[in-house]
């Protein structure tokens, strides 16, 4: 509405598309690279604006993230993206293009003026206390404030504190960028280890996001090695709990992960809004997901012609079969027909496109 609102107010054409809908390249370009580069058809201004981003960070995006980072350098005519994960590591390189502008959820006194003027035309008298507990509970939600007046006025000219002191706090799960926002500034141990229940993610993803952004956000170098050193603790407990199943210690890592952190914060001299990272170590993952997956396809076949387990076998069986096909096509020709193995397995073990040629040939 507000990207309307300046269109409407400078005259602009405004474009609106919604950006999930172009995934691949080709869509991309055939909508919005002619559009940016021209204005409306009597000569005037125009204004595009790309909806939803965040659909384009799937496995059916066929280049359109790069396809759109090609055009917001290259157009002629402003363009406006709207995505609630703007720091998603796949907008990396977009973002470097881009001004980011942050939509915050307003204020309790806010959302309580909203609720009164919905009154005053409702012909509705409500206790301003009554208004402030719904706003208050709302927690920046301006669509369920007014949802909640609606319930709990339903039928009434008169609404008063009793009538919605009852309404509880909706069980809300706040953002990662918000959580750790409030560990890594947080004042009190509880507030930090509060956080950790409002997280959107699991205590082991916390602890890599936590990890991830710790060196920059604490420059006093004492505090840093403090809260390392917390985190280091943190870890130890992870570790039993995964060499005993013991889950109760679970709060020993809690404690160190977050109020640990938390008051660790002592010498560190704010330097101004600061981005948080995706954790790297995540990121490395991800990129090698489909190589250990096909690492694991090997495994089970060596599992089938022998007492070893696929796990076992990918480990310490593997290697082996990379020099093997490395140096020796017979000996590995003879070894994939025994095994089973398809191209793309022994493509994987080679390394290289004219040995794996080279063995597919004999095995024909």
């Amino acid at each position: 509405m507000t990207v309307e609102a300046l269109a409407n107010d400078h005259q602009m054409e405004f474009v609106e598309k919604n950006a999930s809908d172009y995934r691949t390249e080709e869509a991309v370009n055939r909508f919005a690279g002619l559009a940016s580069q021209f204005g409306s058809l009597f000569g005037g201004k125009r204004l595009i604006l790309l909806d939803e981003l965040d659909g384009l960070t799937g496995t059916a995006d066929k280049g359109g993230v790069r396809a759109i980072t090609e055009i917001v350098k290259t157009s002629r005519v402003p363009i406006v993206l709207v995505s609630n994960t703007a720091y998603d590591p796949r907008f990396a390189t977009l973002r470097a293009s881009c001004l980011l502008l942050e939509f915050k959820k307003p204020a309790a006194s806010e959302v309580m003026k909203h609720l009164k003027k919905i009154c005053e035309k409702e012909g509705i008298q409500a206790d301003e206390s009554a208004l402030k507990f719904i706003a208050q509970r709302s927690e920046g939600d301006v669509r369920s404030a007014v949802n909640d007046l609606q319930a709990l006025a339903e039928g009434k000219r008169k609404l008063t504190y009793d009538d919605v002191s009852w309404l509880g706090y909706r069980d809300r799960q706040e953002s990662i960028f918000n959580v750790l926002r409030m560990i890594l500034y947080g004042k009190t141990c509880a507030s930090a280890k509060q956080a950790v229940n409002m997280a959107d993610v699991d205590v082991d993803m916390l602890f890599e996001w936590i990890y991830e952004n710790i060196p920059d956000h604490f420059t006093d170098p004492g505090d840093l090695a403090q809260a390392m050193d917390a985190l280091s603790m943190a870890d130890v407990y992870r570790g039993r709990i995964h060499s005993t199943q013991d889950w109760s210690l679970t709060r020993y890592v809690i404690d160190y992960m977050a109020a640990g952190v938390a008051m660790a914060r002592k010498n560190t001299k704010s330097r101004g809004w600061i981005p948080f990272k995706f954790p790297g170590r995540i990121q490395m993952l991800s990129r090698s997901r489909a190589e250990r997956a096909l690492r694991l396809s090997i495994g089970r076949k060596i599992k089938h012609r022998s007492h070893l387990s696929a796990v076992k076998a990918s480990r310490e069986v593997v290697p082996y079969l990379r020099i093997i096909f490395r140096n020796n096509a017979e000996m590995a020709a003879g070894l994939a027909r025994w095994l089973d193995l398809d191209e793309e397995m022994i493509s994987y073990l080679t390394g290289n496109e004219e040995k794996t040629k080279a063995i597919t040939q004999l095995l024909e």
